[in-house]
Order: structure tokens, then C-alpha cells, then sequence
């Protein structure tokens, strides 16, 4: 039974001392070195008089370029570590004062980025045991896809999935946690208990958007989709469907790529026809959720039949108007964001790694998580495709880019790295002495970043 609207308020009450001395029972808020300054929530400059945020969405911006305003990096120390009650697998938002983080225990937490002390908590469902899931590899399943946040509002939105294979849209009040909008998503395949929800959640043209995909494991007769929600949660709910008989996730942790005139891009994963159907694909979507372009590989047939395909990365957005797509494959293209070109479309294309999570983006060169061989630097310019450097091999993290620096971990071995944004070379690293979620990623601000952990949040200062 998922929890009742009256019981998540009572909840969401929960604020301040309750919840500092229930999460320091857990070991929540140790500090173990210096903390960023504490700060008051302040409004946000549009004059709505909710909180501005240094990182409302993952990668920063809607773009998901991934660089974040951040001061030079000095040496590297964990400021505090907080136990939640479930593991953290999206980036965290920076929202005023205030770190959010949501779990794979269907909870949303506010937390002070000076000590990690929770000042509020909501608990929004029961997340579904692994036992009770035809397959996959979280457990329990809650919340997996980042959250945003929409300072017009003050309102984080997620999705929960609760007991019953139920995708839940919640709207959570930052100052208090309290609970303003509750939606049931009714995932447009008719699929639930085969859906899974972990693309970071993005905001345009008044709605909220939220993609699926399917389970780890591609169990079921699921096909991927996007779901695009009025931000007031009443009204009309719009979709797309990738048009193959089954599969077709849209996965890859990022979320939709919003381009400067709204388009929204996402990679599309294998699917299951015999002619090609859209998957193996970067698909263009108008906010409407109407198909306006397509890109795959000459090779999407053979890319299908042996899960090669470009989903689990999604796309990265230049400013020259080209994107990078590079996928399971390993191969990389670039393609005309304005025309996709369709089947065989790309400008150019070279082979760089397999890729898994989301890349950042600074001018012509991009940031690929490389599941072998290191994180790689790939220049664009000139719309050919270089790898400038390569990190370390077992840094195969979502990068970051902030301070001179890149910022990657290594999910595998819990280290942060700091990389010279120039050469790759390792300028600092730190054992984080935790175990981090796959393709994890962080959210940064002046001095400090902020990972989620399988247990919970930790804060990195020296940054």
C-alpha cells in the first residue's frame, strides 16, 4: 500500500532536531574536516521568493553540460558523511543552504550543506523489493532518477516506485519537505512492473519530463518512452513511445539534452524489429513530445543484435550544433543536432570506448565516461573527432568539469579524482572509504562537491 497523502505530510513535518538525532543515530551528519560556510536560503533573483540553486538539475543545466561554478581545487578532504535510509543513486541538487537527495527508499531529503544535518525528510511510498522484480539490480527500487528543481515554484519533483509497480510524480516544497503535487504515472507502454525510471527528470515548456526504460537485465515486454507532466500535476499527461515491438529503453542516467531552441534529445537502446524502428538511436523530441529527427548507426542491426547500441549514454550538445553520440559500441558520432540525418546520418565518426552514464561538455571538447581505458577528452573542433587524453583506467565515473579541474570517480574502488583539464594528468585523489552507486556522479558549488553513496550523501571540501 503506498503511503496516504495525510500520512507524507505528517511525515514531511518531521524537520530540524527529530530527524538531525534520527540520522545521527545512523552516522548521519560525522563531520571528519572542514565545512563550507553555512548559508540562509536565498531567494531566487527572479523575485519569486523561493530559493535559488547552484545545481537544480543534473549537470547543472538543462543542456547537461556538467560545469559548475567552483572555486580553484586545493587539497582534497571529506567534510562530512551522512546515512540515509537508502542508497543515493542521482546526482543531489544544491538548492539554497540545502543539499537534496533522494533514495532508493522512496525518501527525499533536505540536508545542510555546512554538516549534513537533516532539516527535513519525506517519505513518499514503499519501493519495491528486488525479490518481487522479474529481474534487475537495485534493491529495493525507489527513487533512481535525479530529481529537479523549478525555483518559479520552490517545488523538487521525482519519481518514486512504490509497491504495486507504481511510478509516482511527487512535487516537494524546499523549505519544508512537504508534499504539494502527488501524480500517478501510468507509463504509456502499459508496462509498470517491467518500467524503470532512471534518467535524471528535466523541466520545459511548463511540464516536467520523465523517461523509462526497462530493467537491468531487459526483462518483459516493456518499450522505452518519455512522459511529459503539466508542473501543476493536473492536466493532460503527453508521451512518446519508441515505436519498436519491445525494448527501446531510454535509460542512460543524464535524462533528456535540451537544446537552446527546446528540442529534447535522447539515446535510444536496442530494440527488437527486423527493420529499423527507432532504436539504436539519438531521437529528437519538440516539447510537445512529437518526433522532429533521428539518428543511428549504419550498423544499428548489428549494434541491436549484440547490445551495442547507443543508450547508455545520452547525447552531448555543442555549441558548434553538433552532438556527440557514443554508446556500447564504443564508436562515436557526430551529428547535426538541427538534422539528424537518420540512418548513416553522421559528419563524422571514430572509434573512442564505450561509453556508459553522461559526459560533460566545455566548448569543443567533450567528456566521455569510459567504461575501459579511462575517461577521454574528445575534441570536436573542426567537426572531426580526437582523443585528446585519456584519465586513469579505473575512473569510469560521469565527469564533472569545475575549478581547472576535471572531477571523475572511480564507483568501482570509491575514489574521487581530480584530473588537469588540459593533459588528464592526476593532480589529487581521495579514498572516499564508501561504496558508490554505478555511473555515479556529482554536483558542485564554490569549495565543495557532493556524491551519493550507496548509503547515503558524502561532502568532499578542497574542491
Amino acid at each position: 500500500m503506498r503511503f496516504g497523502r495525510t500520512a507524507r505530510l505528517a511525515a514531511a513535518a518531521l524537520t530540524g532536531g527529530v530527524l538531525a538525532a534520527v540520522a545521527g543515530c545512523a552516522g548521519g551528519g560525522t563531520s571528519t574536516g572542514s565545512a563550507p560556510p553555512s548559508r540562509t536560503l536565498a531567494p531566487d533573483p527572479g523575485g519569486g521568493g523561493h530559493p535559488d540553486a547552484a545545481w537544480p538539475t543534473y549537470g547543472r543545466d538543462f543542456a547537461r553540460s556538467g560545469v559548475a561554478d567552483a572555486a580553484r581545487p586545493a587539497s582534497l578532504t571529506v567534510s562530512w558523511r551522512v546515512h540515509l535510509d537508502g542508497a543515493v543513486y542521482g546526482q543531489p541538487l544544491l538548492v539554497g543552504n540545502l543539499v537534496i537527495a533522494a533514495t532508493e527508499n522512496d525518501s527525499i531529503y533536505g540536508l545542510d550543506q555546512a554538516s549534513g544535518k537533516v532539516a527535513w525528510r519525506t517519505h513518499v511510498g514503499t519501493p519495491v523489493p528486488l525479490s518481487d522484480l522479474p529481474c534487475g539490480n537495485i534493491d529495493p527500487l525507489g527513487i533512481t532518477g535525479t530529481p529537479v528543481y523549478n525555483p518559479a515554484s520552490g517545488l523538487v519533483y521525482a519519481v518514486a516506485e512504490t509497491s504495486g509497480y507504481h511510478h509516482v510524480l511527487v512535487g516537494i516544497s524546499v523549505r519544508d519537505g512537504a508534499v504539494r503535487i502527488e501524480r500517478d504515472i501510468r507509463t504509456p507502454d502499459g508496462q509498470p512492473r517491467y518500467d524503470q525510471q532512471r534518467p535524471a527528470l528535466t523541466i520545459a515548456a511548463g511540464r516536467v519530463y520523465v523517461a523509462f526504460g526497462g530493467l537491468a537485465g531487459d526483462c518483459g515486454p516493456y518499450r522505452g518512452s518519455v512522459v511529459g507532466i503539466p508542473l501543476s500535476g493536473a492536466g493532460p499527461m503527453i508521451s512518446y513511445v519508441v515505436p519498436t515491438p519491445r525494448e527501446g529503453a531510454v535509460w542512460a542516467t543524464g535524462g533528456p539534452v535540451t537544446g537552446p531552441d527546446g528540442t529534447m534529445y535522447v539515446s535510444v537502446g536496442n530494440g527488437s524489429g527486423t527493420s529499423f524502428d527507432d532504436s539504436d538511436s539519438v531521437t529528437a523530441l519538440s516539447p510537445g513530445l512529437r518526433r522532429t529527427g533521428v539518428f543511428a548507426p549504419s550498423t544499428w542491426r548489428h549494434d541491436n543484435d549484440n547490445d551495442l547500441d547507443l543508450g547508455s549514454t545520452q547525447p552531448a550538445l555543442l555549441p558548434s550544433g553538433l552532438l556527440l553520440a557514443d554508446g556500447k559500441s564504443g564508436t562515436a558520432y557526430l551529428v547535426k543536432a538541427a538534422h539528424l540525418g537518420g540512418v548513416g546520418g553522421q559528419v563524422a565518426q571514430a572509434e573512442v570506448c564505450p561509453a556508459y552514464g553522461q559526459a560533460a561538455v566545455q566548448g569543443s571538447i567533450v567528456y566521455e565516461p569510459c567504461a575501459q581505458g579511462g575517461l577521454a577528452a574528445v575534441d570536436t573542433a573542426g567537426h572531426k573527432i580526437r582523443v585528446r587524453w585519456r584519465g586513469p583506467s579505473q575512473a569510469q565515473g560521469s565527469p564533472v568539469i569545475g575549478g581547472g579541474a576535471v572531477w571523475v570517480t572511480d564507483y568501482q574502488g570509491g575514489t574521487l579524482y581530480e584530473l588537469d583539464q588540459a593533459t588528464g594528468a592526476t593532480r589529487d585523489s581521495l579514498g572516499l572509504r564508501t561504496t558508490l552507486p554505478h555511473f555515479s556522479s556529482m554536483s558542485m558549488t564554490g569549495s565543495h562537491a557532493f556524491l551519493g553513496t550507496m548509503e547515503g550523501v558524502i561532502a568532499v571540501g578542497g574542491v
